[in-house]
């Protein structure tokens, strides 16, 4: 275990004016808070955050952040208090304690919701404070040296997490070190065989090729300083088991087939070196084509800049080559540590001025957006892993911006990353001055010019199209706002019917009052759920007027035998054919108006009930239609034919299946089925459906081309479940080009 005094000198020997008396204080009351707490491990608990500020130490971070590291688990794990720490230490030093506290307490993957949560947590803390993050990785980076100590099920899911948010998540500060690190413990826990197994082969393949890592630096280091590039350093590495397994896994290579192990970074003093060495080592070597990429001129997200290629080198060894100044390389290993965000000095190494915040950081208050636009926490989770863990390719606008996007990302992904409405209004793209379509995969160095028009809604298909998480969220919050307009627009009407039925008058105010017996949060969705059939429009009436009774619709024969008037609020009169109802005598007969007629709820008792021509199974959102003198058409919300009576609220009626009660009739539907003109087509199709247990009524056939034959068939079923089974599987058949069910 580290010492008290050790930790001292090694904060002084890159801050040689910190603030010794904060540190050695920070040290003591986390030694008496502690206390006799022990570890897993059985070693004294105040030897982790000593060690978790160790390792913040090799990222040379000021006394403060060192101080917070030794007291981040106080709060949390013993009788500490913020009030305490502000008194003690100051409010800045407290702030970042009760950060990480909080974060702590939700720091368990038991459900994904629940990783979503903690996640959602550490990126809010982040976004106060950067130094959230230095702190929990390094948290986090001793908790998994130590992972040995834990029970089999902690390791694996400590593991897990680490691998899915931890890891990416320092990458993406561009801490590749640490990254490394957690990759390689990770690995270990996760996958304890093939660890062990790649392990041994990179030991073999050490000693079998021993010395030649030495040979290949110093005929590098030789050649550089021949041409004048005098201070060049070169270091070379085998890389580490988990990046050969990861090649291994998505190339599918095996380990014989792996060619390129070894890694060799040359360092030198600015900018224009690096493109000296460049050319200089491509002149000695063949480069390997395709594997050339600048990410100095372009660099990362992440603030990563380096030239990168590979050439077929010294011994005929395909070796990759990183070429980077001084800075370059300690923003590489350091990240967002290495930045000057909480240090003195304007400029680096190669001269350039640093800003205040860096792109790595940018990314992440642009991830913290995101959370507004979130509808769950699953969805949340699921953007920041997409944002994680893909590679980049680069385009510009017409203008020159860099826009950087997943790799396979779309012109409807780069709309999106650009502003959100553009994402929304998006019809068509040029790539490089010619229009492509909408799901072409960008390039690097592509110039992508987005066509809008005001009209445009984002088709829900493009959900599965694009790849990053803002477009995804954006389609799907655009998705349901226009789902939910029109079930609005439809849950208004019936709403106006039932309240004119009541004597009442329906307004959206009238309707704010009632919101919380409703269970809902506005009134847009009150209204939108009695459109999709979630809520009964009398539902809605009872909570706006708690003291109204139901109504009983009054109606008397018309003259003709079996058959009644209805009269609606409004003053029309339907005819509808019914019985006297038992217990009422003369010319008026009672008829509930909530009543249940078969498996449909809010229809009268004794009306003539028929389906629209393409009928409506059990499952659809259905909607009544009031014909005068044919009783009540039910149609399915989908329905072309409702748009006839947009502007007759007084003829929908709110009607509902009832799901709760056995159904014991089947239902028709229409479906139309597009075939190869073959034999046997016709067989297939009727074996389908006779092996889903659904009736055919009607089938007609008619030949649209010299290939193709159109089937319209007419089936029953028991549900809308049955429908969609048969629909998908007759999709699957190899003589079937399409197939889609009718509404008109």
């Amino acid at each position: 275990m580290m010492r008290q005094y050790e930790l001292v000198e090694r904060v002084q020997q890159y801050k040689p004016d910190a603030n010794e008396a904060l540190l050695n204080k920070a040290y003591v009351y986390a030694m008496q808070k502690h206390g006799q707490q022990k570890r897993a491990s059985g070693d004294p608990y105040i030897s982790h955050p000593l060690e978790v500020a160790a390792i913040l130490t090799d990222m040379h971070l000021d006394e403060s952040t060192i101080a917070v590291a030794l007291l981040h688990d106080t709060i949390e794990d013993t009788t500490a208090t913020r009030a305490e720490i502000d008194e003690l230490f100051g409010e800045d030093i407290g702030r970042l304690v009760e950060g990480l506290t909080k974060i702590k307490k939700l720091d368990l993957v038991t459900k994904k919701a629940k990783q979503a949560e903690n996640l959602r947590k550490l990126l809010l803390a982040i976004s106060d404070d950067v130094r959230v993050l230095l702190v929990k990785l390094a948290d986090r980076l001793h908790n998994m040296r130590t992972l040995d100590h834990m029970s089999a099920d902690k390791r694996a899911r400590i593991s897990e997490e680490t691998m899915e948010i931890y890891a990416p998540l320092a990458g993406r500060m561009g801490m590749q070190d640490m990254r490394e690190e957690l990759e390689e413990l990770s690995f270990r826990h996760m996958n304890p065989e093939a660890y062990e197994t790649v392990t041994k082969r990179l030991e073999e393949l050490s000693k079998r090729n021993e010395g030649i890592v030495k040979k290949i630096e110093a005929e590098l280091r030789d050649l550089l300083v021949a041409s004048g590039l005098t201070s060049a350093y070169v270091k070379g590495r085998q890389k580490k088991p988990y990046s050969v397994f990861r090649k291994m896994q998505s190339k599918s290579l095996s380990f014989e087939q792996l060619s390129d192990v070894y890694g060799f970074r040359l360092i030198v003093e600015d900018i224009p070196s690096c493109y000296r060495a460049l050319g200089i080592v491509h002149t000695r070597w063949r480069v390997v084509p395709g594997r050339f990429k600048d990410y100095i001129s372009t660099p990362k997200q992440n603030d990563y800049r380096s030239l990168h290629t590979t050439i077929v080198g010294p011994s005929s060894q395909r070796i990759e080559l990183q070429i980077r100044t001084k800075r370059m390389h300690e923003i590489a290993e350091f990240g967002i540590a290495a930045h000057t965000l909480y240090k003195d000095g304007a400029t680096n190494a190669d001269g350039d001025i640093l800003s205040r915040e860096s792109n790595a950081y940018s990314w992440l208050r642009h991830t913290i957006e995101a959370l507004a636009e979130g509808d769950s926490p699953e969805e949340f989770l699921e953007h920041t892993k997409l944002e994680l863990f893909q590679d980049q390719v680069f385009c510009f606008t017409p203008k020159g911006k860099l826009i950087a996007l997943p790799r396979g990302a779309t012109p409807i992904d780069f709309a999106y990353a650009v502003h959100t409405n553009i994402g929304d209004t998006t019809v068509g793209a040029k790539i490089n001055g010619r229009i492509m379509p909408l799901v072409t995969r960008l390039a690097n160095g592509d110039e992508v010019e987005i066509i809008r028009s005001g009209v445009q809604v984002p088709p829900a298909a493009w959900e599965e199209i694009v790849v990053t998480g803002k477009a995804r969220a954006a389609i799907r919050r655009a998705t349901r706002m226009a789902i939910r307009k029109q079930y609005a627009g439809l849950g208004h009407r019936i709403l106006e019917r039932t309240f004119n039925r009541a004597g009442k008058i329906f307004s959206r105010e009238a309707m704010k009052p009632a919101l919380h017996r409703l269970g809902q949060k506005d009134v847009e969705d009150a209204i939108a759920a009695v459109g999709r059939g979630e809520m009964s429009s009398l539902d809605v009436l009872r909570a706006v007027y708690p003291d109204h009774q139901d109504e009983r619709v009054t109606v008397k024969p018309s003259g003709d035998d079996g058959w009644f008037n209805v009269r609606s609020a409004a003053g029309m009169i339907f005819k509808i054919p019914g019985k006297t109802k038992a217990g009422h005598d003369g010319g008026h007969s009672e008829i509930d108006a909530d009543a249940d007629i078969g498996p449909i709820r809010g229809l009268s008792g004794n009306v003539d009930v028929k389906f629209a021509p393409t009928g409506a199974v059990p499952g659809d959102r259905i909607v009544g239609i009031m014909d005068q003198g044919n009783g009540i058409t039910i149609y399915p919300i989908q329905s072309p034919s409702l748009q006839r009576f947009d502007d007759q609220p007084d003829r929908w009626i709110d009607v509902r299946w009832d799901l709760d009660e056995a159904n014991k009739s089947r239902f028709m539907a229409r479906i139309m089925v597009n075939g190869l003109n073959e034999p046997g087509t016709l067989a297939k199709v009727a074996q389908t459906v006779a092996g889903l247990d659904v009736n055919i009524r009607l089938l007609n056939t008619v030949r649209v081309a010299a290939d193709f034959t159109e089937m319209m068939l007419e089936v029953e079923v028991w549900d809308l479940r049955q429908l969609n089974q048969l629909l998908a599987q007759m999709k699957e058949l190899d003589c079937i080009a399409t197939v889609r069910r009718l509404y008109e």
